[in-house]
C-alpha cells in the first residue's frame, strides 16, 4: 500500500513509526491531506486517546536527544516549535536549568578544550555557547572558569 493511499489515522501511525510527534505538528504535516472537514481532528482524537499521541512522551524525546548538546533556551523553543504546552515547557525547561553549567561546560570542552588566550578568543566561545542557547550567567561560569568542580 502506497503513501498516498493511506488513511489520515495511517499517516500519523506512519509518522509516529519514526519519533514521537506532537499533536500540533501531525495537524500541521497532514492538513493537506484532509479530505472532509473535522477528519483529521477525529483521527488525531482517536490516537490521543489509544495513547499513540502523548506530550510527556514528545518532551522526553527532545529532552532526551537535545539536552546534551543545547542550553535550555534552545530547548524550550523546540519545544515551544512543537506546540507543546506552557507548563509542560516551563517544567523541562526548569528541570534543564539544574545541569546547564555542567552541560555548557561539556558542549564547550568538546568544542575548545581549553581557555581562550584573548579577549577576542573568549568572545569567541562565548557566542558559540549562546548559539546553542545557554544562559548568560552559565555562559560566564564556563568561559571564565568562574565555577570549577
Amino acid at each position: 500500500m502506497g503513501f498516498e493511499t493511506l488513511s489520515l489515522k495511517g499517516r500519523a501511525l506512519r509518522l509516529l513509526a519514526g519519533r514521537e510527534h506532537s499533536r500540533a505538528e501531525l495537524e500541521k504535516k497532514l492538513a493537506a491531506h484532509e479530505v472532509e472537514e473535522g477528519e483529521l481532528q477525529r483521527a488525531l482524537d482517536e490516537l490521543e486517546a489509544k495513547g499513540f499521541i502523548n506530550e510527556q512522551r514528545v518532551v522526553d524525546s527532545v529532552l532526551h536527544r537535545r539536552a546534551a548538546r543545547l542550553g535550555a533556551g534552545r530547548v524550550k523553543q523546540e519545544l515551544q516549535a512543537k506546540g507543546i504546552g506552557a507548563e509542560a515547557v516551563a517544567e523541562a525547561v526548569e528541570a534543564l536549568r539544574a545541569t546547564e553549567v555542567a552541560r555548557a561546560r561539556e558542549v564547550w570542552r568538546k568544542k575548545f578544550g581549553e581557555a581562550a588566550a584573548d579577549t577576542a578568543g573568549r568572545a569567541r566561545q562565548m557566542r558559540f555557547l549562546a548559539s546553542r542557547g545557554f544562559g548568560t550567567e552559565a555562559i560566564r561560569r564556563v568561559v571564565t572558569g568562574g565555577d570549577e568542580d
